[in-house]
């Protein structure tokens, strides 16, 4: 079955866009599975599943934290960090700075529909929190995520997922050093088709690639 829904997301999505493949509550044996089936990027958002699968897949495979990372588990995981989805607060940089051996690749996370319940700085906190990251010699921000919300809304979606690549459209002119605001991680297994239309460069599936848990 993941090899079957791998392949027609592959179609779909095309060499251009990272999959990541969300493997949080799946079990090794499918998270191997997906492996096989040609899956080199996977997404937890948890520490205990982070290193669970880190632990399980190949070193060709590369896995990210994409959910909220509380800055003192930074150090259990620093180990093995190459990607952050979810930075959004200093003190999480600090602890990757005093942590991680080599630079992690981080995307802010941009709370761009304004919702109470959603993690994330908002558009207008976004420069001046890139510009307190240049004093990070391991943190290297290499773009914006953000989450739309759950509604069958297209345009609503849309909307999210526009107004997240105009931030960093407008962002990119300051780009220098540590700061190289290019990629957009956004978009989920009932949304990845709009945001791709949008830009984006990571999408995070989940059920649409390894079913339901």
């Amino acid at each position: 079955m993941i090899k079957d829904n791998y392949g027609q997301l592959k179609k779909e999505i095309g060499d251009a866009v990272t999959l990541i493949a969300v493997t949080k509550y799946h079990s090794i044996d499918e998270t191997l599975e997906a492996y096989d089936a040609g899956v080199r990027h996977f997404g937890e958002n948890r520490v205990e599943g982070f290193l669970e699968k880190r632990e399980a897949l190949p070193e060709d495979a590369e896995v990210h934290f994409i959910g909220t990372l509380q800055s003192r588990k930074v150090k259990d995981i620093a180990g093995h960090l190459n990607y952050l989805h979810s930075l959004d607060r200093e003190s999480v940089a600090k602890k990757i700075e005093q942590y991680s051996e080599n630079a992690v690749k981080c995307f802010v996370q941009v709370n761009v529909s304004g919702e109470a319940s959603k993690h994330g700085l908002s558009p207008e906190e976004v420069p001046g929190f890139l510009e307190a990251m240049e004093s990070y010699s391991k943190v290297t921000v290499i773009g914006l995520m953000t989450m739309a919300p759950h509604t069958e809304d297209e345009s609503e979606i849309s909307a999210v997922f526009e107004r997240l690549a105009a931030l960093r459209d407008s962002l990119r002119t300051g780009n220098h050093g540590n700061i190289q605001v290019e990629e957009l991680s956004m978009g989920m297994s009932n949304d990845y088709g709009i945001a791709i239309r949008h830009g984006a460069s990571y999408v995070r599936i989940g059920s649409k690639l390894m079913g339901s848990r």
